[in-house]
């Protein structure tokens, strides 16, 4: 093998880890540029909702239960 040719196969790992990388950060931000993410309006009334749900269910963990004779 040509002695140019070993510098190459040192950095084709860099290179390739480098390009993988790039490609995934523009593959995550392609949805939310076309409008495919929900709007902050509902995300919020989501939430807001998951939040009751939580509470309610800890509430009804916290409650005594009558003891058992």
């Amino acid at each position: 093998m040509p002695q140019s040719l070993y510098p190459l196969l040192l950095l084709a790992c860099p290179i390739g880890m480098g390009l993988m990388m790039w490609f995934m950060m523009r593959g995550g931000s392609h949805a939310s540029r076309h409008g495919h993410s929900p709007s902050p309006q509902a995300e919020f009334a989501e939430l807001r909702k998951e939040i009751a749900e939580l509470r309610a269910a800890q509430d009804q963990k916290d409650t005594p239960r009558p003891l058992r004779s």
